[in-house]
């Protein structure tokens, strides 16, 4: 199997994806500096510039961690995350995810989430993402792109500001595609002339 870049530089129609650094502190938290962004999600305080700067710190650790720059302007405006979750190496994480509430509901998020597939069905079988029990948009978000509820379950520990929250979460995977089976081309029946017609 071959490895897979956890940082890639991903370009689509409507945003581009690259390896978050340091100095995108101010863009990042000036996108997530919003409550109604995180009013589902268990660090309902993230809009908090000391509760953010955790997620952010953590993000940059991380090795998977992209940041989303809008085509348009070069705004950043939002972030992913890839990640290895468990011993299974055709099984990968993505997770993380947010968009400035600009650009909800409208063609980024879902740009977003097929680019990052696409990079990760290069090498892995299956994607999985972990969303709250109550974090009801995200499953809307993802149902978009045809992800499936499955029956395992797990609790992660959040650590917004070093206060452990507990986030009880369901696990949804997007498998990989198979390429659809080729149709045989019909051969198109042409008349029969006069003389073929006597011979039946």
């Amino acid at each position: 199997m071959k490895s897979l870049d956890l940082q890639p530089h991903l370009v689509g129609k409507f945003l581009e994806l690259r390896p978050l650094r340091a100095e995108d502190w101010e863009g990042l938290f000036a996108a997530a500096a919003d409550p109604k962004i995180w009013e589902l999600h268990p660090s309902h305080e993230r809009y908090k510039e000391s509760v953010f700067r955790e997620y952010f710190l953590e993000a940059l650790a991380s090795g998977g961690a992209l940041v989303a720059v809008d085509r348009k302007n070069r705004k950043v405006i939002g972030s992913s995350r890839y990640f290895r979750y468990g011993p299974e190496p055709s099984e990968l994480e993505i997770g993380w995810t947010f968009l400035a509430r600009s650009h909800w509901g409208g063609d980024y998020n879902g740009e977003m989430k097929r680019l990052m597939l696409d990079h990760a069905f290069a090498c892995v079988d299956c994607v999985i993402f972990l969303i709250g029990t109550t974090n009801l948009r995200s499953r809307r978000a993802i149902e978009k792109i045809d992800a499936v509820l499955t029956d395992r379950r797990v609790t992660r520990i959040l650590l917004p500001h070093h206060q452990p929250i507990p986030k009880k979460t369901q696990f949804w995977k997007r498998p990989k595609r198979a390429s659809p089976p080729q149709r045989k081309q019909r051969r198109r029946q042409l008349p029969l002339s006069p003389a073929h017609r006597k011979l039946q």
